[in-house]
């Protein structure tokens, strides 16, 4: 079955950074478009950034600024979220998310395929 699976979160202080990795398996990552959520606790599930299934196009949240990048490895099957300059508010599980010829969605309900998360939690 379609499986996704988040790595590389941990605890990290203001200013530093952390790759987020998620190894999909199941499904022909190459015809795939790939979105990296969050959710912070008592809040909602909010967009990180996203990449279209050709992996030409990016998108981000207004509140990355520059300071993440979304990246998609077909052969490895995988999609990376490089974080650097963390905040504090930057604090959440980070979820990834797959649909299949997605075009760089934003919205949570635009995805049909989930992982775990990945716990990201920065110190001040």
């Amino acid at each position: 079955q379609v499986q996704l699976v988040e790595s590389g979160g941990g605890l990290v202080q203001a200013g530093g950074s952390l790759r987020l990795s998620c190894a999909a398996s199941g499904l022909t990552f190459s015809t795939y478009g790939l979105g990296w959520f969050r959710q912070a606790p008592g809040k909602e599930r909010e967009f990180v950034a996203a990449i279209a299934w050709g992996g030409r196009n990016t998108y981000y949240a207004e509140f990355m600024m520059g300071r993440f990048t979304i990246s998609k490895d077909n052969a490895k099957n995988t999609v990376y979220l490089q974080m650097n300059s963390l905040k504090p508010e930057d604090t959440a599980i980070y979820y990834c998310a797959a649909r299949r010829y997605g075009l760089g969605d934003s919205r949570v309900d635009k995805y049909d395929t989930w992982g775990q998360g990945t716990q990201v939690t920065v110190s001040s």
